[in-house]
């Protein structure tokens, strides 16, 4: 039976209205809009090309826009892509980006450049290496002399290390074994019971979908289906289109 607090709608952590984006007057995005509640895990899923990694430049501010980005409470149009990542909103680039002429732990820390809290940013460091324990047989050693499984863990720990309010990961499984897949897909999970909010961004559809509660597919720079994860699993129109079936 549903009680009282059932009856509370929930705010959402993330709300895109009417999202408009594009390169040089070509427009990309057209009309987007999605939302992402705390604590969920929320793939945005699509083929090459159909402007997935365009609207998570639009939402870090890295790309310029049209419409409303609304991140817990808090208006990002017309922000710096510096003051967007104040307010906890936080990337896992594709190609992971890393320094790699540093070493994984100075990586990390990286991350944490604008806290001011140390002892909490060595408690998280602590965390970390306990969630990625190849991270800590390797935290002297230089972040692109490592595998690409590896470089994936750096990447997303360093986002890690910023204690973000949400983490957008693009393309996380791109070039990677099915097994080390696997392994960051659990490191998810667990990171999202810790109470973070995940965005995730993936050419894999089925991937995405199966470890998420909710999810949107793009196609040509639109949201054509939305819904709960497994609704969207059992789609017709989505297995044909993305799962092969």
């Amino acid at each position: 039976m549903s009680g009282p607090a059932d009856l509370i709608p929930r705010t959402p952590l993330l709300k895109v209205a009417n999202l408009g984006a594009g390169y040089g007057g070509m427009p990309v995005l057209h009309d987007v809009s999605l939302e992402v509640y705390p604590a969920e895990m929320v793939a945005l899923v699509g083929s090459n090309g159909a402007g997935k990694t365009t609207l998570l430049r639009a939402l870090s501010r890295m790309l310029p826009c049209s419409g409303s980005i609304v991140l817990n409470g808090h208006e990002l149009a017309g922000m710096t892509p510096d003051q967007a990542f104040g307010l906890g909103l936080v990337q896992v680039p594709e190609g992971r980006q890393l320094f790699d002429r540093m070493t994984v732990q100075d990586n990390l820390l990286m991350g944490s450049y604008r806290r001011q809290d140390q002892a909490a940013v060595n408690r998280d460091l602590d965390k970390i290496y306990t969630l990625f324990p190849r991270l800590t047989e390797r935290r002297r050693q230089l972040a692109g002399s490592m595998s690409g499984g590896e470089q994936q863990m750096c990447a997303m720990a360093r986002a890690l290390m910023a204690a973000p309010v949400l983490m957008m990961v693009d393309e996380m499984s791109l070039g990677l074994a099915p097994v080390v897949v696997q392994q960051l897909m659990e490191v998810l999970a667990a990171i999202q019971r810790d109470g973070v909010t995940v965005l995730l961004v993936e050419q894999d559809v089925q991937l995405a979908l199966s470890g998420s509660d909710r999810g949107y597919v793009m196609e040509t720079g639109r949201i054509v289906h939305h819904g709960q994860a497994r609704d969207l699993i059992d789609d017709p129109a989505v297995q044909q289109a993305y799962l092969g079936l």
